[in-house]
């Protein structure tokens, strides 16, 4: 079968820098598994790869829908599938890089995910009823329902807790089945220990404040993008857009993204776990890219 090879692990290890050195490697070419940076117009907040990155390394599945377009996960599969399959065909390693375990899964595990459109009535009483008895009560459900799909989302996502409840309420099944796909995965994991790893990520949002979020934020409320939409929900975009509305000031807004990005870095381990013995994992501090470079050299021998 083919390879594709898979760099993932929590936000800020340097996953984008690695992936970029293998794909330079191995003759491949970069295909994104993050979650926000399908985005327009949201480059400095999602840590998007540069201009001259992007020019050195083809990369796939960045920049593809406005930021009030639905995207799901199993859209991003069928694009990211389509793409793999055209890399290949060019004769080059696919070398997906991103930390969104759901979407890495869906691919490496090769997921038949439910294609269920949205319900706007039966999704508006669920908001109303997270808004009266607190996003709790809908992951309680979710467990009794589904506990499988339950223990994968993370209980204060409300938009994937009710997801889930919807494609059960349209009689689609959240349990996942899996298949084969069409090509076997080497994964390599990047990881640092703790405290090293919240510096890491304190240090890129200081960056990002630096780089000019807050005007990249105003950028988006003048096209209309309002801080309602999914795609503002995330850290850094909500932070900024009460720092613009008055409601908290800036520096509250910095340690809270530092405080909620550190949160969503433990999250991801749930993802990928450092037991999982599918995962080739490397300490980001200790210069493992000649490691990293000999270890996948050998597996595609």
């Amino acid at each position: 079968m083919s390879v594709v090879v898979a760099v993932v692990g929590p936000t800020a290890v340097g996953k984008s820098k690695l992936g970029a050195l293998l794909a330079r490697t191995f003759h491949g070419e970069i295909v994104s598994a993050d979650s926000r940076q399908v985005y327009r117009y949201m480059d400095i907040g999602t840590a998007k790869p540069t201009a001259e990155e992007r020019s050195a390394v083809p990369h796939h599945l960045i920049d593809v829908v406005d930021p009030d377009a639905d995207f799901s996960v199993a859209l991003y599969q069928s694009l990211a599938m389509d793409a793999i399959d055209q890399v290949m065909q060019r004769g080059r390693l696919p070398v997906i890089v991103g930390g969104s375990g759901l979407y890495i899964w869906s691919l490496v595990e090769g997921w038949e995910i439910p294609r269920v459109g949205p319900d706007v009535g039966f999704r508006k009483r669920l908001e109303e009823r997270a808004a009266a008895e607190g996003a709790g009560s809908l992951y309680r459900e979710l467990e009794r329902i589904d506990r499988k799909t339950a223990v994968s989302i993370d209980p204060r996502n409300v938009r994937r807790v009710i997801r889930a409840l919807e494609i059960h309420h349209t009689g689609g099944a959240t349990l996942r089945r899996k298949k084969q796909p069409p090509f076997d995965t080497m994964i390599v994991g990047l990881t640092a220990e703790r405290r090293q790893l919240y510096q890491m990520i304190d240090r890129r949002v200081d960056r990002m404040v630096e780089a000019g979020l807050v005007e990249e934020v105003k950028g988006l409320l003048r096209r209309g993008y309002g801080p309602d939409l999914s795609s503002m929900s995330s850290v850094g975009y909500k932070e900024i857009c009460q720092v613009i509305s008055g409601k908290m000031d800036m520096a509250t807004a910095m340690q809270r993204m530092k405080f909620e990005t550190h949160r969503f870095a433990r999250h991801q381990y749930a993802w990928f776990r450092l037991n999982d013995p599918r995962i080739h994992w490397f300490d980001a501090g200790d210069q493992p890219e000649a490691s990293v470079l000999r270890t996948v050299g050998e597996a595609l021998k």
